[in-house]
């Protein structure tokens, strides 16, 4: 049997021609979980939050993907002009789901927006555009390539869960955003940042598995080899779902970082 994995989805509010609420997600996420032999359960905000703990009690591990702005609300900013679409009730919900992800110590890969979403759930902050509150910054975080190629690299430290699993220093990766990590919760470290020092990705050094990344390696992993970086992380998150899955109902040996 196929462990299954807990992915987030966004909700358009007035979608398509009978303007009605559509629940929206790419379908490369769910390919690419399918391909590596994950089940995926999509987690939306048309879900009650009363659903949530018994949809992942079914689930052995979780996936934060992209999309909208992070509400600034949430880490206690008034928005400024260049900020993007927010949905609270997304924000609303993923805040929730991985509340209940910490506290069952579920793997969580946590991608771009989801990244972002990570270090607020635990106490950090975010530049609400890079541009406008970063102006240093001189990569083009928002890529004007398609989604498939890689514009920038990252410097990865090596002694890290990340650097391990890709067993790399240095990663040309894909960027879509223009916000990001400011201040870094305290429960997360940075282990990937570019070369104008923006955070590319966190991982949490007292829970079992828990790494996020800015980039999106879903995007490369249909026609990557395995000795590929992003199809490598991937991989390696197949792999703590299934010790999760196996280990159901052990003993549990992590530290919950659930508030």
């Amino acid at each position: 049997m196929r462990p299954l994995v807990a992915v987030t989805a966004t909700i358009v509010p007035e979608a398509g021609p009978y303007q009605r609420p559509e629940i929206a997600l790419y379908a490369i996420y769910l390919q690419v979980f399918e391909r590596i032999g994950l089940a995926s359960l999509m987690i939306t905000p048309a879900h009650d939050l009363r659903s949530l703990p018994t949809l992942l009690d079914r689930c052995d591990g979780l996936v934060l993907t992209g999309g909208e702005d992070v509400d600034p609300a949430l880490y206690g900013e008034e928005p400024i002009p260049q900020l993007g679409i927010v949905n609270r009730a997304r924000d609303r919900t993923e805040l929730a789901v991985l509340k209940l992800a910490l506290e069952r110590e579920l793997p969580v890969l946590a991608i771009c927006r989801g990244c972002q979403l990570l270090n607020v759930c635990l106490g950090g902050t975010l530049y609400q555009d890079l541009p406008t509150q970063r102006p240093e910054t001189v990569l083009a975080h928002m890529q004007a390539e398609t989604w498939e190629r890689r514009t920038h690299r990252v410097r990865i430290r090596r002694d890290s869960r990340l650097g391990q699993i890709v067993g790399s220093e240095d990663l040309l990766i894909n960027s879509f955003h223009h916000q990001g990590i400011k201040k870094v919760a305290e429960q997360l470290e940075v282990v990937a940042v570019a070369e104008d020092g923006i955070v590319e990705a966190v991982e949490a050094p007292d829970y079992p598995w828990l790494i996020g990344v800015q980039w999106h390696p879903e995007r490369h992993e249909a026609t990557a080899p395995e000795t590929d970086p992003d199809r490598r992380l991937l991989l390696a998150f197949r792999d703590a779902v299934r010790r999760r899955a196996r280990g159901r109902g052990g003993s549990r040996t992590g530290r919950s970082m659930a508030a």
